[in-house]
């Protein structure tokens, strides 16, 4: 899409959760995946079509709705070993700077707040289209990536391996899937 034709997306849009995914995937054990996301979230944006970089998104996302698939491994996750989450329930996201790079991508700089702690993240996005649902909703689809070192936020929990290497690797890979509905 040229400028023009987002231009007609300029408003304000709140993240659809039920069509949306803030998921992320770390090395277990040295040789394998896991996979894992947030059941509960809420955000906004700001799109400017004609200028995107007054664009702004901010994400509120509930600790304790992670899910890997393991209800232990959840609560391990949710335990003072990790996002210790009586303390510190909420991660946040608040956009500090959009960009757009050219075609469908932009990248989009923020403030990531884990336990407490507050670094600079930058997520690359494309943007996917947008369309009227059945019931008259003005949509925008986003889909972005980044990565980030768990221990820059205090997240250093680990064990050892009797072969080398550690249970938890420390670069975290972050994918999002977002459907946002314009406001009225």
């Amino acid at each position: 899409m040229t400028n023009t034709d987002l231009t007609a997306l300029t408003g304000d849009y709140t993240i659809d959760a039920s069509h949306s995914t803030i998921g992320f995937t770390v090395r277990h054990a040295m040789v394998t995946n896991v996979k894992g996301k947030f059941d509960e979230f809420s955000g906004s944006l700001h799109l400017d079509g004609g200028n995107p970089s007054a664009s702004t998104a901010s994400i509120d996302v509930k600790m304790d709705s992670i899910d890997t698939g393991s209800e232990d491994r959840d609560g391990h996750l949710k335990s003072a070993d990790f996002f210790k989450t009586d303390e510190f329930p909420t991660m946040t996201f608040r956009s500090t700077k959009a960009e757009a790079l050219g075609d469908e991508d932009y990248r989009i700089t923020g403030d990531l707040t884990i336990l407490g702690t507050t670094k600079p993240l930058t997520i690359d996005l494309e943007f996917n289209g947008a369309a009227k649902d059945p019931f008259g909703n003005e949509r925008v689809g986003f889909e972005g990536k980044a990565e980030i070192k768990r221990s820059e936020w205090g997240l250093t929990w680990n064990a050892a391996l009797e072969t080398g290497g550690v249970l938890v690797s420390d670069k975290i890979k972050l994918h999002f899937d977002i459907s946002a509905i314009k406001n009225a």
